[in-house]
């Protein structure tokens, strides 16, 4: 039996599963056989382990047998970005400083997860420490976009995006702290979604700035998005920033939207957005398309204004490094990482230390920088001011509009080979969200003449992530074109 996994999203497999087509074993052996294929020229794995992914198979069409399937999703495989604890499973975050260490304990969106029987599989690659936007830095090296090789996928969920443009597994999961999870679903054409922080747990993902990380999932629909939300999200006594409210239906709901649900829609449009200088043509005409199609279908469009944004992506990295070193302080060699022999203390701490990758030094000597004494008030405070105006903009923002469509990245992917960027403007439209707890998607919206996926991106106000995904659910039927799917 052959099964075009390139089309196979989570709710088709679990109606597939239901009427027998096809077992979980013979699923998984579906996807292995697609990763041997695609993995070599993709490179989106870290590890992943075939044998105990059958095996897990096996469990679960044992219990389907027996009626005692744990939901409609038993059996199902998804991806788990490196930085994601899953017990007795590598967890190194692509660093050589975490090389060898494995979790006694499962992430709290990997137990639920697990409770409605689906399947961490695998670790996705991703650059070090979550500190990038191209997956280059990692050291298992880099990953391609599955729709052109020599063009890098995003970051820093690239190896999650790239693995599900790719086909290699049904959806994965990512973390994003300023785009991390939507930036590289754009450029490898998939959904990614940023849910309001607190929604998901953060416990057991590898913090690196407390008060921005947020996991999500990355999926081929909008309706996966929702199932895999719905799933993993509630309250955890262990991450006391967890929302309390439930999003029980979730996927009933967003499944149930039609296109209807744009008429009278308000959909907001920031002008600092639209009027960056660094937005590239491609990426603006997606927006555009968007427009136009959204007010075919009885949407209005309000032009809004977002001034405090143009000081968001500078406020964004004093904070997330000030943070970012504060987390990371406890990778020295000694509480956690790989240890470096010396002489004293102080050498074991440099030496250990001295295996972060470059990029991630950068980050930590200038997040120890900000929070000294000379530097807090001037950078980390005003960061947060910053922040608190950002927020104020937003909510009267929301007031106005229920929803905010954007760009989800100024730029089209660059090429693997590039000599990396220090202008940081792929942040430019991703800081936002997380520095407001906004929930935000990116869904792709068209290919370009020359065969690459342009994303735009939804944003609506904190704790109306049903909304989000309702909305985009109707775009998602209005939409010209129904296939993302690269040849590869």
């Amino acid at each position: 039996m052959s099964v075009d996994v390139k089309r196979l999203t989570i709710h088709q497999i679990a109606d597939d599963l239901a009427a027998g087509k096809y077992s979980c074993v013979e699923l998984a052996q579906f996807y292995l056989e697609r990763i041997q294929q695609v993995e070599p020229l993709v490179h989106a794995f870290c590890k992943y382990d075939g044998k105990d992914l059958l095996r897990k198979a096996a469990e679960a069409d044992a219990r389907r047998a027996a009626g005692k399937q744990l939901s409609p999703y038993d059996g199902i495989l998804l991806g788990m970005k490196d930085n994601i604890s899953v017990k007795g499973q590598s967890c190194s975050c692509a660093s050589q400083t975490l090389l060898g260490y494995n979790p006694p304990f499962n992430a709290t969106l990997v137990t639920c997860l697990e409770s409605k029987g689906f399947i961490p599989f695998g670790r996705m690659n991703m650059d070090e420490f979550a500190m990038g936007s191209t997956t280059r830095s990692s050291v298992y090296g880099p990953t391609s976009n599955p729709w052109g090789l020599e063009y890098f996928p995003g970051g820093s969920s690239g190896g999650s995006a790239a693995a599900v443009g790719a086909a290699e597994l049904p959806a994965a999961i990512g973390s994003d702290t300023g785009g991390s999870i939507r930036q590289p679903a754009a450029f490898c054409g998939v959904y990614g979604l940023k849910p309001t922080y607190g929604r998901v747990s953060r416990y057991g993902i590898a913090a690196m700035a407390s008060s921005l990380d947020q996991g999500g999932p990355l999926t081929r629909d909008v309706i996966d998005a929702a199932i895999l939300l719905e799933s993993m999200s509630g309250f955890d006594p262990l991450d006391a920033m967890t929302l309390h409210d439930s999003l029980t239906g979730l996927a009933d709901a967003v499944k149930n939207t039609d296109a209807g649900f744009l008429k009278g829609l308000r959909v907001g449009l920031v002008k600092e957005y639209m009027n960056w200088s660094e937005l590239e043509p491609a990426c603006r005409k997606a927006v555009e398309n968007a427009v136009e199609l959204l007010k075919s279908h009885g949407a209005e469009i309000i032009e809004v204004d977002l001034p405090t944004t143009l000081l968001a992506t500078q406020a964004y990295f004093a904070i997330m490094m000030a943070e970012a070193s504060t987390n990371l302080e406890r990778i020295d060699g000694i509480r956690y990482g790989s240890q470096e022999p010396g002489k004293r203390l102080n050498d074991i701490y440099l030496n250990s230390r001295g295996k972060f990758g470059e990029n991630t030094k950068l980050r930590l000597l200038a997040g120890t920088l900000i929070i000294t004494k000379q530097c807090y008030q001037d950078y980390f405070v005003n960061a947060q001011k910053v922040r608190t105006r950002l927020v104020q903009e937003f909510r009267e923002i929301f007031k106005k509009c229920d929803i905010l469509l954007t760009p989800t990245s100024p730029t089209m992917p660059g090429r693997k080979d590039a000599p990396p960027s220090l202008k940081f403007q792929a942040d430019f439209y991703g800081v936002d969200c997380n520095l407001a707890a906004n929930c935000a998607i990116s869904v792709p919206a068209e290919i370009t003449d020359d065969g690459m996926p342009v994303g735009i991106q939804f944003i609506a106000a904190p704790k109306k992530d049903e909304f989000l995904l309702k909305m985009v659910r109707a775009y998602e039927l209005c939409r010209p074109l129904k296939e993302f799917i690269p040849n590869l």
